[in-house]
């Protein structure tokens, strides 16, 4: 019974392929495999890897439900505030903090190898949400009439920005170069004043924080209108040095946790990591704050930071970018751009005159969109994202991490699954964290995973069933300690190949070693796995199969049985030695009842017909036979009306049917009316009468049904039929006469009509004609002269 079960499912199972030796080595090769717990579950030269299989075999091979340890992941929700619902105008005034935009906040997730698990994550963009703007500006001598339109830019921007928030904080910041040759001269005078002619301009500086975060547009105003134009020697500028001090520098800048701008001005290009050999600066930047006195002092020590630096800098900080750039520099920033998630892009007029404008509008592209992001992820897990944006679009892979033209009040929605594809090695919990990019909020996600099964806790250590106490018996079988091998430990690997353990794997003491199918393993068979796991060996020593049992249709057993230990064990109603032999007669029964028409005998379930003469898959078919009515014309004939050839045989010969005589037709059996084959017959004896009558077999008994009176024609009657023919030949005669009159007739008129058309038709020339001569003779008087 297990090799059947096992032959119908254990095809294409990577349960069994992986070669499990433990409920815990089972349940991590799929979410779809179980493990036998079961203590008698395996047979004779099955491995304790057989224990884990798919659910549905392990039923089908007897193990009992209870017994099958395969345990499931699940979802637990710690922290789940809904997202807030007020308005930009409303009475109560909330602190950053107890505004929520997603939901849920914190989720516990218990994974099991191959079984994602998934759940809903809401976002909804929060009105009048607290923002913080620190504008960065390139202070180069080429940026001296922008500098004039950025004096008033605080007051001014704070009232546009009052239009979005009610919390609104302005910082400014600004940035030269690098301290060193050859990005500045570093001759006295030119430290002192870099710019030539009579131009007064700044002592050159890498960054500089000039003014903190602060809801003061005119302390913006008076602080900026205090700055002064510097200057450096090459085109492209140190702003990524500035960038990152502004990333990294929180308390310095003032940073809250709300939503966080940096705009980045300037009509120049960029240095980045790398660029610091020029002036002999090799040290990668460390991505740390060093600000003193709001100045960065070690341009001079650390290398430029390198743009994939910045986007985690950025990213870690919430902060999203804005980069108010000149035309010239628009396609270098526009490729900047989309290295670094949730920035944005704006054309700078030559003076700096549209730079509200500017922000204002990237800052509205900025926030119609959320990305979301998760921290790096353990070992061996994988995560995606699907989005259920406006109006119920949905995306997955990339595009399912984030939605776009979102508007304040909107609600969007993310499904997001996680899946586990081994254990990690170092610890059984992890935490990431998922939030949307240039927002503070994240959703904690504690990683439970599943390594072990439950009855594994049960396990007993030193177990007295492992040999000699060399495992822990946990879950049915024994868990081997380090160095120790079989089924029960009974071994240790260097014992594994000796001639003492391999005599008991050698059947009747012969050469091969478990029948060449399996390894000794202490003394114990284990057979070997086929490519094909369907097929399996077993027994004592590997010496069975089920795969090499006698065929029928090229299929094993004929399909109608199952292989054990090389012989079939048929199923019911089948019997040969390939299962091919059906025992069920149904299929031999002809239309009358009988099995193979009472002409022959049912051999595994086809017709062997006895008598020559039938043929067919139930001997019904023959080809020469009379048919049912002309066979027993003669007997029904004889028995009946005491004629036909059989009269004088009769009673040795027709005494097989039983008959019975009805008075008209109306009295015959009609098919209608019984439940057995029934023939109507209808034949004819030498006088040229009818009979009719019917047969039919009832029980294994011929009955006859006999009408007992003869249909014979009546005699001519001649009189009319002399008078008819006599008639008939007087009347074709006189038709024929008139036919020929006719006929006649019409070839009489059509020669005397062509005879009257060429008499009218004749011209007779009298002068002409020799044998004309007139009736007239004239005669002359020679002598008359005419007196």
């Amino acid at each position: 019974m297990h090799l059947q079960t096992v032959a119908f499912s254990w095809v294409g199972s990577i349960c069994i392929k992986a070669n499990a030796q433990s409920c815990g080595e089972c349940i991590q090769v799929a979410e779809s495999c179980g493990w036998c717990a079961d203590e008698k579950f395996l047979t004779v030269g099955e491995s304790k890897s057989a224990r884990c299989d798919d659910l549905e075999s392990l039923k089908k091979r007897n193990c009992a439900v209870t017994k099958i340890e395969n345990p499931r992941g699940s979802i637990s929700i710690n922290e789940n505030k809904p997202v807030t619902n007020r308005k930009k105008d409303s009475a109560d005034k909330l602190n950053p903090g107890q505004i929520t935009q997603i939901q849920p906040q914190k989720l516990t997730l218990t994974l099991r190898t191959g079984e994602p698990q998934t759940f809903d994550l809401k976002f909804k963009r929060a009105e009048d949400y607290p923002i913080d703007l620190y504008y960065l500006m390139d202070l180069s001598f080429s940026m001296k009439d922008d500098l004039e339109n950025v004096k008033n830019l605080g007051t001014d921007l704070m009232a546009e920005m009052q239009k979005i928030t009610s919390d609104f904080k302005i910082g400014f910041g600004s940035f030269v170069e690098k301290t060193v040759m050859p990005y500045i001269s570093t001759t006295p005078a030119r430290l002192i004043n870099p710019c030539t002619g009579n131009q007064n301009c700044t002592s050159p500086f890498s960054y500089k924080n000039v003014l903190k975060l602060t809801d003061k547009g005119d302390e913006f105003n008076r602080l900026v209108s205090q700055q002064q134009i510097s200057g450096n020697l090459d085109s492209p500028e140190g702003g990524f040095d500035a960038i990152m001090q502004v990333a990294v520098c929180g308390e310095h800048i003032g940073w809250r946790d709300v939503t966080r701008l940096l705009v980045f001005s300037t009509d120049a290009g960029f240095h980045f990591a790398g660029d610091g050999k020029l002036g002999g600066i090799v040290l990668p930047n460390d991505g740390k704050c060093h600000l003193e006195n709001n100045m960065y002092t070690m341009s001079h020590y650390y290398d430029y930071p390198s743009i994939a630096h910045l986007v985690q800098k950025l990213s870690d900080n919430n902060i999203q970018t804005i980069f108010a750039v000149t035309e010239e520099f628009q396609p270098v920033y526009q490729e900047l751009k989309n290295l670094i998630p949730k920035s944005a892009v704006g054309t700078l007029s030559s003076n700096s005159s549209n730079v509200i404008k500017l922000i204002i509008d990237a800052y509205n592209s900025l926030s119609s969109e959320v990305i979301l992001e998760n921290t790096k992820l353990p070992e061996g897990v994988s995560i995606t994202y699907k989005s259920i944006c406006k109006n119920g679009v949905e995306a997955t892979g990339e595009n399912g991490r984030k939605c776009s033209n979102i508007s304040i009040g909107d609600e969007v929605s993310f499904k997001i699954s996680i899946d586990s594809q081994k254990c990690p090695s170092h610890s059984k919990n992890e935490t990431i964290k998922i939030r949307p990019l240039g927002f503070t909020e994240e959703v904690e996600i504690v990683l439970n995973f599943i390594c072990d099964c439950q009855c594994a806790k049960e396990g007993e250590p030193e177990s007295e069933k492992c040999h000699e106490g060399n495992g822990t018996f946990e879950c049915g079988a024994c868990k081997c300690n380090e160095g120790r091998i079989g089924r029960l430990c009974e071994c240790s690997k260097d014992e594994v190949r000796t001639e003492d353990l391999d005599a008991n794997c050698r059947k009747d003491n012969g050469t091969d070693i478990c029948s060449n199918n399996g390894d000794c393993v202490c003394g114990t068979c284990e057979c070997k796995k086929r490519e094909n796991p369907a097929e399996i060996y077993s027994g004592k020593y590997c010496e069975c199969d089920n795969f090499n049992c006698d065929r029928s249709n090229n299929k094993l057993c004929g399909g109608h049985g199952r292989c054990e230990c090389r012989k079939c064990i048929c199923d019911a109603n089948y019997t040969g030695s390939a299962c091919d032999c059906s025992l069920d007669t149904s299929t031999c029964l002809a239309k009358n009842g009988q099995i193979c028409n009472g002409r022959g005998t049912c051999e595994c379930g086809i017709c062997k017909c006895t008598d020559a003469k039938f043929q067919g898959p139930t001997c019904e078919i023959c080809p020469t036979c009379p048919g049912v009515c002309v066979e027993h014309k003669d007997c029904v004939q004889c028995r009946a009306f005491g004629a036909g050839e059989k009269k004088d045989t009769c009673q040795r010969d027709c005494d097989y049917f039983k008959m019975f005589k009805v008075k008209d037709r109306d009295g015959l059996p009609q098919p209608t009316d019984q439940s057995f084959p029934l023939t109507h017959c209808k034949q004819r004896d030498e006088n040229d009468c009818w009979f009719y009558y019917t047969y039919a077999i009832r029980n294994q008994t011929k009955e006859v049904f006999v009408v007992e009176q003869l249909e014979c024609p009546a005699g001519p009657d001649i009189i009319p039929i002399v008078a008819g023919v006599v008639a008939g030949i007087v009347l074709i005669g006189l038709a024929l006469l008139l036919i020929w009159k006719l006929l006649m007739i019409i070839h009489d008129r059509r020669e005397f009509a062509k005879f009257e058309k060429e008499k009218m038709n004749a011209k007779w020339d009298t002068g002409e004609n020799p044998i004309y001569k007139s009736a007239v003779t004239t005669v002359v008087n020679p002598k008359y002269e005419g007196k």
